[in-house]
């Protein structure tokens, strides 16, 4: 590795003064003109991190659902899962330290990590639409190459693709074609083989239409397109050619604001969803007759998921373990269908989609969703082989097999992947014959309601028990609790944000006027005992 020729590049591409950095869940993610130093050491950083795992490694340029200036990146390892730990630290450091430092930061991952030099190194980049992505991309191929590493630079990709075109890369094959053609003809054959089932009570084509809050999703879903039609029909809104990334569109604006996205024009009981702008979540929805709007999140997509892989378990006769992972937003209903109607094991898990990528790795057959619409399932190497065995059975179990081996192929289990997901709904709504408006029927979500309390230093507030209950400041969780037993099928609790000095509340109860006022008196047992600041909620 040549230190002079890395100290000379990083000048070219300097730190910005009285800021600091953190990699988060997200990576890094903030306005676009702050990133040029990160992406040339990301560069850098990702080429180490394949000299030790001695495979490809991912850098994905994106903001997901963030507003348009913004950009960010994330690194992806080598089964297209996400950074280890021990590397989101070395990435923290790195973005920190200041130009002249750079080469010393370097020298001091080599020594930690015991990496010997030189070996090859592959890193496979790809980008989302944003108009800031491709100068960015330049400055992480300028990294990878001025520390004598290679690269593959993908262009245009959802951020679910470039986790595939990783895993790809690093199982021989295995696990598909790294291209994007392989991703497409993967996808399709799966779905067509499952809509091959469906029972012809439901409509011969269905028409879908997607919002894809003008982002990458409307480019790979327009390319996607011919491989699934006729047995699919879908209708591209918010597309890019017009609206601006993420703005009053997408899943993230769906979800939150409880209401359809601008651009999109609704007809009463039609089938509707929404991509996020780099379309690794995805969320349904749908007007009823009288005008009001049902929408159908994370947690009715993993009940309608985990029940039909539970079903087609049952069928085929293997008693494998299926859990479904959730988090403390999902919705109590959710819960109580999974658990008692069923009789699917919930476990619940601190929010961020690493901690539910890794439990549900814990199972033969892992289901998780966040309530925002982003999660996949998993499926052990013995769950996969052993359906394979019975995929070539004649009999009736061979069939459920077939089935399982389909939705196994059309599932991407690198990452939560609108596309895919969608596929995969589409596909269990035909062969069950089921309307949006009858999968949506299958429980009533309780009513809830989301708050948020400026604090002086959110640290004061810490949790347990997969963030359900707080363990300081003191008092907090006797007030809480005190507060929920004034209602019918309530529930609340606070943790802070993640990203500002803000404590979350969130409660639900038996109708929206309890939740409204679990919500509030919550919020105000928190400013008062958390140290709140500005007006009283």
């Amino acid at each position: 590795m040549d230190l002079d020729a890395i100290t000379k590049h990083s000048a070219l591409h300097g730190k910005p003064t009285g800021l600091t950095f953190h990699y988060g869940t997200a990576g890094f993610r903030m306005k676009a003109e702050h990133l040029d130093h990160i992406m040339f050491r990301m560069g850098l950083l990702a080429s180490l991190r394949s000299r030790q795992t001695k495979a490809a490694i991912g850098v994905m340029v994106t903001a997901s659902h963030n507003p348009e200036e913004d950009n960010g990146v994330k690194l992806v390892d080598p089964l297209g899962e996400m950074l280890a730990p021990t590397w989101e630290e070395h990435a923290t450091r790195l973005a920190n330290a200041e130009d002249q430092e750079v080469p010393h930061v370097l020298l001091d991952i080599l020594e930690k990590e015991a990496l010997a030099l030189p070996q090859d190194a592959l890193v496979v980049i790809g980008r989302d639409t944003r108009p800031s992505s491709e100068k960015l991309a330049q400055s992480v191929r300028e990294g990878v190459a001025v520390s004598g590493g290679q690269y593959h630079d993908y262009g245009l990709l959802t951020t679910p693709q470039l986790h595939y075109m990783v895993c790809c890369r690093n199982t021989g094959g295995q696990y598909g074609k790294a291209t994007l053609d392989g991703y497409y003809q993967k996808l399709s054959a799966a779905f067509l083989e499952l809509t091959k089932q469906a029972s012809c009570s439901g409509d011969e084509s269905v028409s879908v239409k997607v919002d894809c809050a003008n982002g990458i999703g409307a480019l790979k879903l327009r390319e996607m397109e011919p491989h699934v039609s006729p047995g699919l029909h879908v209708q591209l809104f918010n597309d890019g050619t017009r609206g601006k990334l993420n703005h009053l569109c997408g899943a993230d604006f769906v979800k939150s604001h409880q209401k359809p996205p601008q651009g999109l024009d609704m007809k009463p009981n039609e089938r509707c969803c929404s991509f996020d702008g780099d379309a690794d979540r995805i969320v349904y929805y749908y007007c009823d007759g009288d005008g009001a709007f049902h929408l159908i999140d994370g947690d009715k997509i993993s009940v309608l998921i985990s029940s039909f892989l539970k079903e087609l378990l049952m069928e085929v006769g293997e008693s494998f373990n299926i859990g479904v992972v959730q988090t403390a937003y999902a919705n109590g209903s959710s819960t109580r269908y999974l658990e008692e109607v069923m009789k699917v094991p919930v476990y619940c898990t601190k929010t961020g989609v690493k901690h539910l990528h890794h439990k549900a790795q814990e199972f033969d057959i892992g289901v998780y969703f966040e309530a925002n619409g982003h999660g996949t399932a998993l499926f052990s190497k013995a769950v996969e082989m052993k359906i394979k065995q019975l995929a070539k059975l004649e009999d009736k179990k061979g069939k459920a097999a077939k089935m399982l081996e389909n939705i196994i192929d059309l599932f991407n289990q690198t990452a939560g992947d609108a596309i895919s997901d969608m596929l995969v709904i589409e596909a269990i709504l035909a062969v069950k014959g089921l309307t949006v408006q009858q999968w949506d029927s299958l429980y009533s979500d309780l009513p809830n309601r989301q708050l948020k309390v400026k604090v002086a230093d959110r640290t004061v507030i810490c949790t347990t028990d997969a963030e359900r209950r707080a363990v300081t400041p003191p008092g907090l969780q006797e007030a809480i609790s005190q507060l929920v037993r004034k209602y019918r099928l309530a529930r609340a609790f606070v943790r802070p944000s993640g990203t500002e000095d803000v404590v979350r509340v969130y409660a639900e109860a038996d109708s929206q006027e309890n939740a409204d006022s679990l919500a509030h008196e919550v919020s105000l047992a928190v400013f008062e005992l958390a140290g709140g600041i500005g007006e009283r909620p």
